[in-house]
């Protein structure tokens, strides 16, 4: 099995859409975009998505820790932040892994 590495971009997923459903492109980018930015809004604001069948995103909480530099060994404070993590689903994970 030969695993080819191929990033998806707005613009494959515009793509898609135009191919798909038949709007026009640049009804279909604007769709895409207002997608990602509806999507953004809600991670922004801490909520969870959850995409059935696809996976679930959510916004964590990181508390400061203290780091080390690798290269001098000296320890440095990590900021506190949040970051977002995404939990595949059953399906996807089946799919990605050749089941249906």
């Amino acid at each position: 099995m030969v695993i080819t590495e191929k990033t998806l971009t707005r613009m494959d997923l515009a793509e898609a859409v135009y191919q798909e459903v038949g709007l026009t492109r640049k009804a279909a980018q604007a769709l895409v975009d207002q997608v990602f930015e509806e999507l953004s809004k809600v991670l922004a604001k801490g909520e969870t998505i959850k995409l059935s069948t696809f996976g679930n995103f959510s916004v964590r909480s990181k508390r400061q820790r203290l780091g080390r530099n690798p290269k001098t060994g000296v320890e440095v404070p990590i900021s506190a932040r949040r970051v977002l993590s995404f939990r595949a689903s059953h399906i996807l994970k089946a799919r990605m892994n050749g089941g249906k």
